[in-house]
Parts: structure tokens; sequence; C-alpha cells
């Protein structure tokens, strides 16, 4: 079944793609919910009018999201924690940490935007950072022990 996303869906595509799932999926959830519309021929030209409307401001989105990416490499982020013995944490770092120290850096990026590992020991971690559907970005922060 060919659909084409009115809003971003984890792990399926981005606002205004078009995709082929299964008929149950996108029958019983994707059309339900409002995350897609059947990709008939009429919907299909209006998607791609939309587009070339959009070509010009994505250009721009794009330009604005590459600068963020440069911001933020250039940040030292450095996440206190609680440590127990040795180098463990008491609880573990995520998403939502490095998001708060990006947010003390002056860089608000929503959580969700952010991917990491869940992180359990003092040390160098790496995070990525999706600020476009084009612009992905990788930062290195640092877990250290909290005073």
């Amino acid at each position: 079944m060919e659909l084409i996303l009115k809003q971003d869906v984890e792990n399926l595509g981005f606002k205004d793609d078009v995709v082929t799932v299964k008929n149950g999926y996108g029958r019983n959830f994707l059309i339900p919910s409002g995350h897609a519309v059947l990709a008939t021929k009429s919907a299909k030209k209006v998607l791609e009018e939309t587009l070339k409307q959009r070509a010009y401001k994505e250009a721009k989105e794009v330009e604005e999201a590459n600068k963020v990416a440069e911001a933020i490499k250039a940040l030292d982020l450095k996440i206190a924690a609680k440590v127990g013995t040795g180098d463990k944490l008491f609880g573990s770092v995520n998403n939502i940490n490095v998001a708060e120290a990006l947010a003390k850096e002056g860089q608000d990026i929503d959580k969700k935007y952010i991917s990491v590992t869940t992180v359990k020991r003092l040390g160098k971690y790496n995070a990525t950072v999706r600020l476009h559907r084009t612009v992905n970005v990788d930062i290195e922060f640092e877990v250290v022990a909290q005073a």
C-alpha cells in the first residue's frame, strides 16, 4: 500500500515522503491516526506542487541547520552525574541529559531529535543530533563525576 506521510513517523519516513507499507499497518494505524493519506494520482500531483513551492524554503532551513551543526560541534559538553564505586553511575545518562547540557550552552534542541546509547559509566561518548531530514551531526560529550 502506497501512502503519503502527513508528518514524521519514527522508523518509517519524514513528512511528505511516499512510502510503501503493509496494508494492515496503513489501514489500521497510519490513516486513522492522521499520520498518512493514500497516495492516489491526484494526491501525488498535489504533493509535487507543494514540494516545488517548498524547495526554496527548504534550502534556507538546511543552511540554518548547518550553522547550528557547526555551533554544536564546537561545544565541549560535560555532563555531571552521581558516581558509585569505581566509575559506575547511579542511574544513567541519556538523550534528556544531553538535551539539558545543550540547553545550558544555548542550543535548544528537542530530546526526541537526539540519539544516545544509554550510558552507565564515566567517560567520553557520542550522540547523534538530527537537525533536519538531511542534516545529522555527531557530537562528543563527556560524563564526569558530580562534585
